[in-house]
Order: C-alpha cells, then sequence, then structure tokens
C-alpha cells in the first residue's frame, strides 16, 4: 500500500510522464544490479581438462579426459550402424509424425536391453519408461520423481562417482549421503566397507548403482558380489537406480554388462534405470536415452510413466527427433543392430589391448610400482592411482591432459602414443616416495 502511495505521489509531481518515472526507478540499485550477486560457477573438470588441451600447441599433446569413444588415430567416428539408419531415416518427409510412434520404440527396446528380451516383467507391462536427454537427463527425470514423491529420501552415491551426479540430485534438492565402494591402496572395490554402509544406511534407501564400467574407477563388482548386494538390499528394501552409460564397454557383451540389472530383477526388487546411448553408439551429441522405473503391476505404471510425463513436460518439452529415429532404427531393424552388437565390440576391444598395452609399456620400463589394475578396472575408465600433483607435472612436462583425481580414458591412448603416455607416467612416479608408499605391490 506504501509503495502505491509513493508512485502515485510522484506521477503526479512528474506531470504523468511515464518516461520521467520510470528514469526515476531505473537508477535504482535493484535495476542495475539484478545479477550482481552472481559469481562464476566453478568449471567442470572435464571441461577444464578439454580447454587446456585445445590451448596447447605441443604436437604430442595427449587429452585423457574425453569420456567418449575414439578410434585409434584419437578421433570420434560414426559407426557403419548409424550410417546405416541415416540412410533409412533420409526419406521420412514429416519427423512430427513419426515422434511418438518412434519414442514408444525406443523405450521398449531400451529396456529390453536393460532387463532382457524376454523378461516377464516387460510382458507385465509393469515398467514406466521415457525417453530422455540421454543418460544425464534421465538421471534428472529419476531425481525429480524422486523428489515429488519421496523429498526426505536422500540419495546415496557411490564414493567416488560421475562428478555430476552430485550436481543433478543437488539441483532436484535431493539431500545426498554416501557410501564406500573404491579402495585407494588395492585400487579395486572396497567390498567390506560397501556392504557395511548398506546394512548401516536407514531401511528403505534409494542407491546409485553402476551396472557396468563404473565412472570414475573402472572397478565393478563380481557376479557373486552383485548377488550378496542383491540380497542385502532386499533385506533392507533399499530401492536400486541404476545409472547405465556404458552398456557395452566392460565386457563387449551387451548382456552380460547387463548382469547386475538382471541379478536385482531376478530377486524381485523395484528397480530404476537410466541408459544413454552417447557413447555405444557414438551419438554423444543427440542426447538419446531412456528412463524406466519397474512397477509393482501395470497400473502403478501407467501412474509412474505420467508422473515422469508432467515433469518432462515442464522441463524441456520434448526431446529432439532425430536422434531418436537413429536410436529406434538401429534397435528395431534386427541386422541394423545385429551390426551395432559387433561395432560395440570392437570398440571395447580396442580398449582392452589399450590397457594391456600401456602396462607392459610401463612395466618394460622397469616401474617399481604395480600396474595390474589398468588390466584388473573395466570400461572407458582406468582410476590410475596418480595424484594431483603427478597429473599437474603430465601436463606441465609432457603435454598429457587428464582429470586431477587421475582418471584415465583409455578411449584417448593409442598405438602411437601408449609408448610416450607410459615414459610420461614412468617419469613422474619413478622417484616419488609417497606414490611408492601408497601404491599396493606384490613385489
Amino acid at each position: 500500500m506504501q509503495r502505491r502511495i509513493v508512485i502515485n505521489i510522484m506521477w503526479r509531481f512528474m506531470g504523468g510522464s511515464f518516461t520521467r518515472l520510470t528514469r526515476c526507478f531505473s537508477t535504482s540499485p535493484r535495476a542495475v544490479g539484478w545479477w550482481e550477486n552472481a559469481s562464476p560457477a566453478a568449471k567442470d573438470p572435464i571441461t577444464g581438462v578439454t580447454e587446456a588441451f585445445l590451448a596447447d600447441t605441443n604436437p604430442h599433446k595427449i587429452n585423457l579426459g574425453v569420456g567418449a569413444y575414439r578410434d585409434d588415430e584419437g578421433k570420434p567416428i560414426v559407426l557403419q550402424c548409424v550410417r546405416n539408419a541415416e540412410a533409412k531415416i533420409a526419406g521420412c518427409e514429416f519427423l512430427e509424425a513419426n515422434a511418438t510412434e518412434m519414442a514408444s520404440s525406443l523405450v521398449e527396446e531400451s529396456v529390453k536391453l536393460a532387463y532382457g528380451e524376454h523378461a516377464r516383467v516387460l510382458k507385465e507391462g509393469r515398467l514406466a519408461g521415457l525417453q530422455a536427454l540421454s543418460g544425464t537427463g534421465a538421471c534428472r527425470l529419476f531425481a525429480e520423481l524422486q523428489r515429488r514423491f519421496y523429498p526426505e529420501l536422500p540419495i546415496y552415491l557411490p564414493r567416488p562417482t560421475w562428478s555430476n551426479h552430485h550436481n543433478v540430485w543437488r539441483d532436484a534438492q535431493v539431500p545426498q549421503r554416501t557410501f564406500q565402494y573404491y579402495h585407494p591402496v588395492s585400487k579395486g572395490l572396497n567390498f567390506a566397507a560397501l556392504v557395511d554402509d548398506v546394512k548401516n544406511a536407514p531401511d528403505g534407501s534409494v542407491f546409485l548403482l553402476h551396472p557396468c564400467a563404473h565412472n570414475p574407477t573402472g572397478v565393478d563388482p563380481t557376479e557373486e558380489q552383485w548377488r550378496d548386494i542383491s540380497y542385502l538390499f532386499k533385506v533392507k528394501n533399499h530401492f536400486p537406480f541404476f545409472d547405465m552409460a556404458y552398456q557395452g564397454f566392460a565386457s563387449g557383451d551387451l548382456d552380460m554388462d547387463a548382469q547386475a540389472i538382471r541379478i536385482f530383477l531376478e530377486d524381485g526388487h523395484l528397480i530404476g534405470c537410466a541408459q544413454s546411448f552417447a557413447k555405444n553408439m557414438g551419438l554423444y551429441g543427440h542426447r538419446v536415452g531412456c528412463v524406466s522405473v519397474l512397477c509393482a503391476d501395470a497400473k502403478q505404471a501407467v501412474v509412474v510413466k505420467s508422473q515422469m510425463q508432467q515433469i518432462a513436460r515442464a522441463m524441456y518439452g520434448s526431446p529432439p527427433v532425430h536422434g531418436l529415429l537413429l536410436v529406434s532404427t538401429i534397435l528395431s531393424d534386427p541386422q541394423t543392430k545385429s551390426l551395432w552388437v559387433k561395432e560395440v565390440k570392437v570398440m571395447a576391444n580396442r580398449i582392452k589391448r589399450m590397457r594391456t598395452a600401456l602396462r607392459e609399456n610401463l612395466e618394460k620400463l622397469g616401474s617399481p610400482l604395480n600396474w595390474e589394475h589398468i588390466t584388473n578396472q573395466v570400461g572407458m575408465f582406468c582410476f590410475s592411482g596418480l595424484t594431483p600433483d603427478h597429473v599437474d607435472r603430465l601436463a606441465r612436462e609432457f603435454h598429457v591432459y587428464m582429470t586431477r583425481d587421475g582418471r584415465i580414458s583409455m578411449a584417448g591412448v593409442t598405438t602411437s602414443n601408449v609408448s610416450y603416455l607410459a615414459d610420461a607416467i614412468h617419469e613422474v612416479t619413478k622417484h616419488d616416495e609417497e606414490a611408492l608408499n601408497i601404491c599396493y605391490t606384490s613385489h
């Protein structure tokens, strides 16, 4: 009321001039400083690595930060199955007309990849699935669903996990907790500590799990360990949400890499799952993914899907259609899908060869450290055990770039640079007493 009176008085004083009135208010601190309290956001660690790499003019530079696949020349590739799909959809006159049908096909084929082509829950209609903006968008949709219906429940994230997981659940205003996962001495799974944290979490907690090719460590539980984890989740009534960004990159076998999800399915869990086709189809820029939630029955699945659709509607409306058409075509056409399965195996095998080559080169140099974890770990990433000081020296002296936690993207290692990389790693670690003390060695 007082504000209205002041404005009326000023209006009369200025002869009813709107221009004069707005000039008066435009000089107020609020009008000129709406964003003055904003400060620069922290840089994403991977973005920072890429920027430093691009600014370096040295011809021997290596980028080990990127999380997408690269060929043996260090270049992105377009899979032949994608080229074939491009040719098939080139004649689509009205993309809009195909969007709904193809989105349904994408979800149907995606959940077959995750839960099994002949899984009973598919026939029972118990899966609520929705196309998402790659794996990040799928995680965000689930995080919003969690906040909407269980705002008091935290999400338990493995320590460590993909850094963006923290951002996704933070911005969804979901409380976060962590559970132990990686053992820095053995550079493997800290299974005993993981089990303790699962047992000690309140009954009915929500956990995020990587079913294969854990990011950033490359450390996955064994089949037996997954069965033990599933049993504990059943006892504690925990809800597992799987983020499957690298299906196929751990073993080269799509079904094998979904083994953890199948185990939980066999044990009767209700499950959530995020899937991405950014890496295993080389479609990073197309942002194609799927989020699914396994429900108690078909009626509940309809309700949950409607809630996810409402969340997506408010966040971005609907995803772009071109990538959707590509993935749907690849998954629904038996011949094209068969080609994709072969190409995934080729990519996975190249990464395995680079793991072997890097370890062998380090051992030939007479490194006093044990590098068995390079080949024991799986998937796109190797958690090298290098310290931040090692990483800084690699960048400064050898033009080798990676995140400061020592995570190596094995896709950035090639036949032509693996020897140079091994030499660089050896040089920064061979006289490091701290590294010798912290590194698990069998010598």
